[in-house]
């Protein structure tokens, strides 16, 4: 399967750096094609700029300075996100990526706005890696925004893929045996994607 993994977090050294390994030694022994995205390493711009606004419902001249970015999301049969929580949403960077990306005439058919027609179908998986830095039960008195990005709405770009996620809740408190336990599971999940 050609996997894109897009992978959002600016330290080399984090747990995140380690967790992103343990996935693709996963999907590699599966087999699987994967194509790292890493946001900041591409020094992705992810601010949607007053012309890149003004301009975002013309198509194909929206898709300017991200023609690479939008290949891979259509070249992918699956899509990993990989990300901490960081004020119980996306960091601003992923945030960015969505805001810039998932635009007309790539996620999405807005031709008849009435009808707005989902267009990411070559997506038939979406996973999840997140971590918190709070626990569950005050990500999820937030309404755990995260979780609902990735299986509503990414999900609904690809007309209905399977969605699968992954999450470390309190990870600035957790045991360096629940921190192993977490890229054992992590691994072991990609392997069998």
């Amino acid at each position: 399967m050609k996997v894109l993994y897009i992978y959002c977090h600016p330290l080399p050294e984090s747990f995140h750096a380690a967790l992103r390994e343990q996935a693709l030694a996963g999907m590699r022994e599966a087999g699987h094609t994967v194509d790292l995205m890493d946001l900041y390493a591409e020094n992705f711009d992810p601010v949607l700029t007053t012309e890149g606004r003004r301009h975002y419902h013309e198509i194909p001249s929206n898709r300017e300075g991200l023609e690479g970015p939008i290949e891979r999301l259509q070249q992918a049969e699956a899509l990993v996100v990989q990300f901490p929580t960081w004020c119980f949403g996306p960091p601003a960077m992923l945030k960015g990526f969505f805001d810039r990306v998932l635009m007309p005439g790539v996620a999405f058919d807005i031709s008849d706005p009435t009808n707005v027609r989902p267009m990411l179908t070559n997506i038939r998986k979406i996973v999840g890696i997140v971590t918190y830095g709070r626990p569950r039960y005050m990500a999820l008195y937030m309404a755990d925004p995260p979780r609902k990005i990735i299986r509503r709405y990414l999900k609904w770009f690809t007309k209905g893929a399977r969605t699968e996620y992954y999450a470390l809740y309190h990870l600035n408190v957790a045991s360096d045996q629940t921190r192993k336990r977490f890229l054992s599971h992590v691994r072991t999940s990609m392997a069998a994607l």
